[in-house]
């Protein structure tokens, strides 16, 4: 990361300008309470300082991560194991720069950020890791979860669209049970037939495969038979199915925000992918995974 000064300073001005505004929010209700004068003998009310404000902070002060295997960092440092010091969201390492870095310094970052996320996660588990984070009060939590919904034995086994819907709502009712104000970064699912795509062409990916690694999408990687496309492709609707709930549902949420599909987008190459297993991110990865949360809970607008 480098000299980390500029944005130590950076935090210390934002939490000048929260204490600043906050003194004129208060000036500006107890005017409020007084009224004004709408021209015509009458005292119209002053609009008050809370709904004037922003539903959006794009500095938030801590943040907790949810989610599965890609949040944990598995095989990103070690063969079949965790390691969430290269965490997009939360880790320290510095050629990652997760999220928590960016947004809070390196120093903050290690002292208000926390990682709930379990490798093999799907979305069924988030609400109670949502229920954990909540008690460290996060102003911002990030969600990253459902390619275990996708991810499993066989096509027929992976999560009904209609579960995932109900069970990412209670994950979310969750959180807003104890924390209505706290914001909610959600990044859509990767693009599993990409990575399949890619990591095909490696025999140490394809024999790490043969271990149970999303065994309905890279099950049987070399066959490009009617039957093996066909259950890729039902793979790939379901991916896309709930990347859809995850927008709708989210859009509901006024301080929730969708990646709007970036990371199902992105196009992982060999850099990003683990050479362990051709399928979770490498340290590469994690950093671009950190770059697409950072521009979208830092952008002006939310993505559409």
């Amino acid at each position: 990361m480098g000299n980390q000064g500029p944005r130590d300073r950076n935090r210390r001005d934002r939490r000048s300008r929260r204490l600043l505004a906050a003194g004129a929010a208060a000036a500006a209700l107890a005017l409020g309470v007084a009224g004004c004068d709408s021209g015509d003998g009458t005292t119209a009310p002053r609009p008050s300082a809370t709904s004037r404000a922003p539903l959006w902070d794009r500095s938030p002060d801590s943040i907790a991560a949810v989610g599965d295997s890609i949040t944990r960092g598995f095989d990103a440092c070690n063969v079949l194991s965790d390691c969430p010091t290269v965490s997009w969201a939360t880790g320290s390492d510095t050629s990652v720069d997760s999220l928590a870095v960016r947004l809070l310094g390196r120093a903050d970052a290690a002292e208000h950020s926390w990682n709930y996320a379990v490798t093999g996660a799907r979305m069924a588990d988030v609400p109670a890791q949502m229920a954990r984070a909540a008690r460290r009060r996060p102003e911002l939590v990030t969600v990253m979860a459902g390619a275990n919904d996708a991810c499993r034995r066989t096509e027929k086994q992976m999560t009904p669209v209609d579960d995932f819907r109900a069970e990412f709502k209670d994950a979310l009712a969750t959180l807003r049970t104890k924390l209505p104000r706290s914001q909610v970064y959600v990044a859509s699912v990767p693009n599993l037939k990409r990575l399949w795509a890619q990591g095909r062409t490696s025999a140490l990916g394809k024999q790490i495969w043969k271990l149970g690694i999303c065994p309905s999408m890279l099950g049987d990687a070399e066959s490009l038979d009617p039957a093996a496309t066909r259950r890729r492709d039902t793979v790939q609707r379901r991916v896309e199915a709930y990347n859809k709930v995850l927008r709708e549902v989210c859009a509901k949420d006024a301080r929730c925000r969708f990646d709007g599909g970036a990371v199902h987008d992105y196009r992982f190459g060999q850099a990003q992918l683990s050479h362990w297993d051709w399928f979770h991110p490498s340290r590469d990865g994690q950093a671009r995974l950190a770059e697409i949360a950072y521009r979208t809970i830092t952008a002006e607008k939310p993505v559409t």
